[in-house]
């Protein structure tokens, strides 16, 4: 009998303690008391900026301590689309915290998205007016493919004048590269587009000598050789000529 009153005991104790743990850890316990009215944020605000911080967690605002879901105030905070990552916390009695990352451009990708740093498509308003950053383009699906063959022909032309601004993968699985200079490269078949770099690359120093203004195009998909353009050179003034207007 007493073993029996002695686990009753034990019991309502253990519940006594547990379950104040669990409703504050469920949000039940004391759920509009001690409100969080302060928030404050980390970030480098290079895209985001405060007030839309402030308006993706303001609905979240003014629950209590313990009921505030963390993990909704992070995807909230997320879905801005310059937002890489968000780190939440609390600092007892009435304050949020947030860490905000800021997704870095990396290039822009078929005009209207921008891709990150780590790699990820996402859209913003103005995704045109990086035009300074590489502009890479292709099908969705290849997205991978087209970063990986950008970082390949920037090494490949690293020990020439001519700097890679942006590469191009059609649907039918043809590259074409475009430089600083305004010059684009048509190297074809994606299968052959290694041998044809190759190929164009160890004669470039003899092809460029001599044309201090570089070429206009060059067309790497012939079988044993390629065609280059040259921009045509200005007509000359005629002697005692008048220029016009």
């Amino acid at each position: 009998m007493r073993g029996s009153i002695r686990l009753v005991a034990w019991c309502l104790a253990i519940a006594l303690v547990v379950l104040p743990i669990v409703g504050v850890l469920c949000g039940w316990f004391a759920a509009d008391r001690w409100p969080v009215t302060q928030l404050t944020v980390q970030a480098e605000f290079k895209h985001v900026n405060a007030e839309q911080i402030r308006a993706a967690v303001q609905p979240r605002l003014g629950k209590g301590f313990f009921a505030m879901n963390l993990d909704t105030v992070q995807s909230a905070v997320a879905a801005l689309p310059w937002v890489e990552s968000v780190e939440a916390s609390k600092r007892w009695p009435d304050t949020l915290l947030l860490r905000v990352y800021e997704r870095q451009p990396f290039a822009r990708w078929n005009t209207s998205q921008l891709i990150s740093g780590e790699g990820k498509v996402f859209s913003v308003p103005d995704a045109a007016d990086y035009n300074k950053l590489p502009d890479l383009r292709g099908p969705d699906d290849h997205l991978a493919e087209v970063v990986s063959f950008f970082a390949d022909v920037q090494k490949a032309f690293a020990g020439t004048h001519l700097k890679i601004t942006g590469v191009t993968l059609t649907d039918r699985g043809s590259w074409s590269v475009a430089t600083d200079s305004g010059a684009q490269i048509v190297i074809g078949d994606r299968n052959q587009a290694g041998r044809r770099l190759r190929r164009f690359l160890d004669v470039y120093p003899q092809v460029i000598a001599g044309h201090d203004q570089g070429f206009e195009y060059a067309d790497l998909r012939y079988t044993n050789g390629f065609a280059v353009k040259w921009p045509q050179a200005p007509a000359a003034p005629t002697a005692g000529g008048t220029p016009r207007t």
